[in-house]
C-alpha cells in the first residue's frame, strides 16, 4: 500500500469517513444491471478438424516465422530463459511452449469496483459490457463533429454511469485533446474514479502511465492487496509485432495482478490475410505469444484473449464493419479462446457510418448480436462508436446503451418453469379468445417483454403531434435528461483529496507536452 493510500484510509476513519458514510446514505441510487450470465448456446462455425488445422498452423507461425519484441531487451531475456530462440529482436517459440505458458492464466476472474455491488466477473458464460474506447473526435446533433475535450470525457463517463445496461466505465471513452498528452491520463482516471463507481480501465500509452494507474488505484481502494481492479487494453502491432510501449504497460499490470486484454489489431487484407482461416491463424499466434509473455512476467496474472478484426473496402482502403467475414472470424476466435480456457474479448457496436443513421444501426446490430452469440466475455465499444472508431457520438451512445437491454433479455434464454409454460392461461382463454385480460397476462405483463426506453411506438397521429421526432432527436433529448439527472456517487472526501494531491504532484513533475 502506498503512503497516499495509507493516509487516505487513516483520514477516512475520522471526520472524512463519517461524511462519506452520510453521503452514501443520502445519495440517489442509480439502477445498474448485473453483468450478463448467458443462458443461450454459443454459435460455433468451425468443426474439430478446422480447429486443429488452425492451432497447428499457429504453432508453425510461432516456431518458424516467429514474432518481434521491439526495443525490449528484458522481454528477449525472459523468452530466452523460457526456452525460445532469440535472433536479434525475433523470438522463435518452440511448438507447445506458448500454450504451456498460457495454462497458468485464470479462466475466470473478478474485477473489483469501488462499489462492490458493481464488481464484474469475466470469463465462463459471463458477458461484461463496456463503452467506446479511443476516438479523438466527438459528435452530437448540436455541435457536429469536433475534437474531444475533457468536458466531453466527463460527460461520457457520466452517461456510462447512468446507463442501466452498461456494466463498466471503460477507459479512453474519447481522447481529450485540450489536456497535455503526457498528463491527460491522470484526469481521465480521476473522472472514472470519482464520477462513476463502476469498474474502469487503466492507461496503456506509456509504461509510466500504467504505473500511475496502479498507484491511483491503490489510493482509491485503500491498498490493492492483489485485487484485480483494472482491465486494460494491450494492442498487438499486427502482424506479429509486440512494441515496447504496449509490452511495458503489460509488464506493469501483470506484475500488479491487473488484467490485460491481449488483442491483435487487424484489418483483414492489410494486417492479416484476406481469408478467414488465415486471419484466425495469425490471431491465435499473436494471442498465444502475448498471453504467454504475460505469464512469464507473473504466472497467474489475469488476461483476456482479444480479437479486434475488421475487413477492408478494397476500393477505398477504409475498414468495414458488421460484415460476414468479420462475424465468422469473431465466432471462430471465440472457439479458439474457449479451447485455451481463456476469457474472450471481441465485438461491439461497430459501424463505419458518419452519422447515427440506418447504416450505423444495421452494422451495430450485426456486431452486437455476433458478440453475444460468439461467447464474448468482455465487450469493449458496446456503445457510442461511430465512423470506424474515430468518433464518440453522444446520441449513438444512448441508442446503443438502450439496445444493450435487448442483449440482456435475449441472453436469459427460454424459461421453462410452470409459470412460463402458461398452460393455465391457454386453458382460461380457449379457442377464439384473447389473452389481454387473462390472469397470466395480468400477473406478468410488466416483465414479460423487454421495453426500449428510447424508441417511439406511438400511433402516427400522436407521434406527429409530438413533433415527428426521429431516433436521433429522441436520443439527444435522452442525453440531456441523463446528464441533467446525474449525481456523482459518494466517495470518501479523504480519498478524493489524496487523489487530487497525487495528480497535482505528478503534473508538477514535468512540463506539458502536446505530442
Amino acid at each position: 500500500m502506498t503512503e497516499a493510500a495509507t493516509e487516505a484510509r487513516r483520514r477516512g476513519r475520522g471526520a472524512g469517513g463519517g461524511a462519506a458514510r452520510r453521503a452514501e446514505r443520502t445519495a440517489k441510487r442509480i439502477e445498474a444491471a448485473r453483468f450478463i450470465d448467458r443462458n443461450v448456446p454459443n454459435l460455433e462455425v468451425l468443426n474439430e478438424e478446422a480447429l486443429q488445422i488452425i492451432e497447428a498452423n499457429a504453432e508453425t507461425v510461432l516456431e518458424e516465422i516467429g514474432v518481434n519484441f521491439v526495443d525490449n531487451p528484458a522481454a528477449l531475456a525472459r523468452w530466452r530463459e523460457a526456452g525460445a530462440t532469440v535472433d536479434g529482436e525475433r523470438v522463435h517459440i518452440p511448438r507447445g511452449l506458448a500454450r504451456k505458458l498460457c495454462a497458468t492464466a485464470p479462466s475466470e476472474f473478478t474485477q473489483h469496483a469501488r462499489n462492490p455491488e458493481r464488481n464484474v466477473e469475466i470469463g465462463g458464460k459471463k458477458l461484461v459490457l463496456a463503452p467506446v474506447y479511443g476516438p479523438p473526435f466527438v459528435r452530437d446533433a448540436q455541435g457536429g463533429r469536433r475534437y474531444a475535450t475533457m468536458e466531453d470525457f466527463r460527460n461520457f463517463v457520466k452517461l456510462g454511469y447512468m446507463s442501466k445496461w452498461l456494466h463498466h466505465s471503460g477507459g479512453t471513452v474519447c481522447e481529450p485533446t485540450d489536456v497535455a498528452v503526457n498528463k491527460r491520463h491522470l484526469d481521465m482516471l480521476h473522472a472514472h474514479m470519482t464520477l462513476s463507481d463502476k469498474p474502469y480501465m487503466g492507461s496503456v500509452t506509456e509504461p509510466v502511465r500504467a504505473e500511475h494507474s496502479v498507484e491511483m488505484s491503490d489510493i482509491l481502494f485503500g491498498g490493492l492487496n492483489d485485487r484485480t481492479v483494472m482491465t486494460s487494453l494491450i494492442n498487438i502491432n499486427s502482424p506479429l509485432t509486440f512494441d515496447s510501449v504496449m509490452m511495458g504497460a503489460l509488464e506493469v499490470y501483470a506484475a500488479a495482478n491487473q488484467a490485460c486484454i491481449i488483442s491483435p489489431f487487424i484489418v483483414g487484407g492489410a494486417m492479416a490475410p484476406v481469408s478467414v482461416a488465415g486471419t484466425l491463424t495469425q490471431v491465435l499466434a499473436e494471442v498465444l505469444a502475448g498471453v504467454a509473455y504475460s505469464q512469464l512476467v507473473r504466472p497467474g496474472a489475469p488476461v483476456i484473449f482479444g480479437a479486434f478484426v475488421t475487413s477492408i473496402d478494397m476500393n477505398s482502403g477504409a475498414p468495414t464493419f458488421g460484415t460476414p467475414e468479420a462475424s465468422l472470424i469473431t465466432y471462430g476466435a471465440g472457439q479458439l479462446a474457449r479451447r485455451l480456457g481463456l476469457p474472450y474479448r471481441s465485438a461491439g457496436a461497430f459501424n463505419g457510418s458518419k452519422l447515427p443513421d440506418a447504416q450505423a444501426a444495421y452494422e451495430s446490430a450485426n456486431s452486437l448480436n455476433m458478440g453475444l452469440l460468439s461467447g464474448v466475455n468482455f465487450m469493449l465499444h458496446a456503445c457510442g462508436w461511430l465512423e470506424g472508431g474515430l468518433v464518440s457520438s453522444y446520441e449513438k451512445f444512448v441508442m446503443d446503451a438502450d439496445q444493450l437491454g435487448a442483449l440482456h433479455k435475449f441472453a436469459e434464454g427460454i424459461a421453462m418453469d410452470t409459470e412460463s409454460q402458461a398452460m393455465d392461461a391457454i386453458r382460461e382463454v380457449g379457442p377464439g379468445g384473447h389473452y389481454l385480460g387473462c390472469a397470466h397476462t395480468q400477473a406478468n405483463f410488466k416483465s414479460a417483454f423487454w421495453r426500449s426506453e428510447l424508441f417511439d411506438y406511438k400511433p402516427f397521429e400522436t407521434w406527429d403531434e409530438d413533433g415527428a421526432r426521429d431516433t436521433q432527436m429522441l436520443a439527444g433529448e435522452r442525453v440531456r435528461k441523463l446528464l441533467g439527472d446525474y449525481e456523482a456517487p459518494a466517495l470518501d472526501p479523504a480519498i478524493n483529496e489524496a487523489l487530487a494531491d497525487y495528480i497535482a504532484r505528478r503534473k508538477g513533475e514535468t512540463p506539458d507536452a502536446f505530442t
